[in-house]
């Protein structure tokens, strides 16, 4: 189980503190935000928030000054005197702004992927229709496991992070029914090029690497999916992510 540090909502109108609600099932959105150090950082702040705005508007719950009081809900809750190995997320919905900190785990090489045959509601969105995910995490170790979601017998995300597929040199993703994430789109930035097409998993067998990208699951590499009987080959990209994710961490700006 998580171990909270902070969870607090507010209502929209007032900003006035309610007991805390979680808000998964609803009808909103949210992003989670990787959180370090001390003065606190957090990676990708700007990118995160933009994209955060940007879905309240495609479902019609942004309204004036709702990105202002979005930070001023985060900057109440950020204390500068202590140290942070957290993930931050902000939920939001017709009403409600909920804000939480909890422990970030560091995942581990010995990592197994569990799938599950299901699809996100509005995949393209980071909405709050995760009950379902959910209850599967809720029954895994975090650090050593996640859930990869298929749909029509075609692998898409896993239940936390995007997934990159690499096989002969070339990395690989899922074209369609996915939400491309800010780490995602880091990445696309840094290396050479991704290629978009439909992964059926009876292909899975192929691969030499499959790697989960994320603010929770930073560059972790996949062990095993043993449903399939498929296992790591190589190691190679999963250090090239993680030099490149490293490098990033140390370039954050101090949160102000």
């Amino acid at each position: 189980m998580a171990t909270y540090l902070l969870k607090k909502s507010y209502q929209h109108n007032t900003l006035k503190e309610i007991n805390f609600k979680d808000l998964w099932g609803d009808k909103g959105v949210f992003t989670t935000m990787r959180i370090f150090g001390k003065p606190a950082k957090i990676l990708f702040f700007k990118k995160h928030i933009k994209n955060l705005v940007k879905s309240l508007k495609i479902y019609k719950l942004d309204r004036v000054n709702i990105e202002k009081d979005i930070l001023k809900l985060i900057k109440l809750n950020i204390d500068k005197n202590k140290f942070y190995n957290h993930l931050l997320r902000v939920a939001v919905n017709k009403k409600l702004i909920s804000v939480s900190l909890r422990d970030r785990k560091t995942p581990k090489l010995k990592f197994n992927l569990k799938l599950i045959s299901y699809k996100r509601i509005d995949p393209e969105l980071k909405n709050l229709k995760y009950k379902l995910i959910l209850k599967h995490l809720s029954k895994m170790d975090n650090t050593t496991s996640d859930v990869g979601l298929c749909f029509q017998k075609k692998i898409l995300e896993s239940g936390t992070s995007n997934m990159l597929f690499i096989k002969g040199g070339k990395i690989y993703s899922p074209s369609k029914n996915i939400y491309k994430g800010v780490t995602y789109n880091f990445f696309k930035k840094k290396i050479d090029k991704i290629i978009n097409k439909e992964i059926p998993v009876n292909s899975l067998i192929d691969y030499d690497e499959i790697l989960l990208i994320g603010s929770g699951k930073a560059v972790t590499s996949v062990e095993t999916i043993k449903e399939i009987n498929w296992k790591r080959k190589d190691l190679k990209y999963y250090k090239i992510f993680s030099n490149f994710y490293k490098k990033e961490i140390l370039n954050c700006p101090v949160y102000r």
